[in-house]
């Protein structure tokens, strides 16, 4: 990036208007890169303060003027002594290295994937079979497989044994052990009366 040259009779008369000669009311401070001028004159209600201002490079709009920063603190007084030509190109050169490290980290952040991407498809884990009919149902029924008792299901081994077991309830077996009164209530239908006038 380079910065604008500043021509010789510019220098000449910079020079000739930084001089605080006692007839002038204002004294040129500096100038910017852009062709911006600064000036300094007395306050008149206060006497011992300068005041500062700047004065546009009539050749540029007023929506494109930009001011540097240290010319911004010299304005605001927070800086004392104006800042020089190689100061001012020396920070446009630390902006414009700091511009490339910011493009690179900025491809560096979009080379990593993000939680916001479609997410690619995965390969199968190792732990599943490779051969698909691994997952299939079964094709012959319960009574077919396996090795079988002469006897036949559980059930039989004991009728086998002289065990004459029925299933019950255990829901009717509550019911029959209930011993306090209200285990055995049930809600009966309930009408409203008429209302009553007041």
């Amino acid at each position: 990036m380079s910065s604008p040259r500043i021509g010789t009779l510019t220098q000449l008369w910079s020079k000739w208007k930084t001089l605080r000669l006692p007839w002038r009311k204002q004294y040129l401070a500096g100038m910017d890169l852009a062709g911006n001028t600064y000036w300094e004159f007395r306050d008149q209600l206060n006497a011992t303060r300068y005041r500062r201002i700047v004065k546009y490079n009539p050749k540029t709009h007023y929506a494109d003027v930009k001011i540097a920063p240290q010319w911004h603190q010299w304005l605001k007084q927070v800086r004392p002594d104006p800042p020089s030509i190689p100061e001012q190109r020396a920070d446009l050169q630390r902006q414009a290295n700091m511009k490339q490290l910011a493009q690179r980290a900025d491809e560096r952040w979009a080379s990593k994937p993000s939680f916001l991407d479609k997410p690619k498809e995965q390969p199968v884990p190792a732990t599943l079979p490779r051969d698909p009919a691994g997952y299939a149902g079964q094709t012959e029924p319960d009574e077919k497989e396996g090795v079988r008792n002469a006897i036949g299901s559980p059930k039989d081994i004991g009728r086998a044994a002289g065990d004459q077991h029925t299933e019950k309830d255990p829901w009717e077996q509550a019911k029959r052990r209930a011993r306090g009164p209200s285990e055995g209530w049930q809600p009966q239908e309930w009408t409203p009366g008429p209302a009553r006038r007041r």
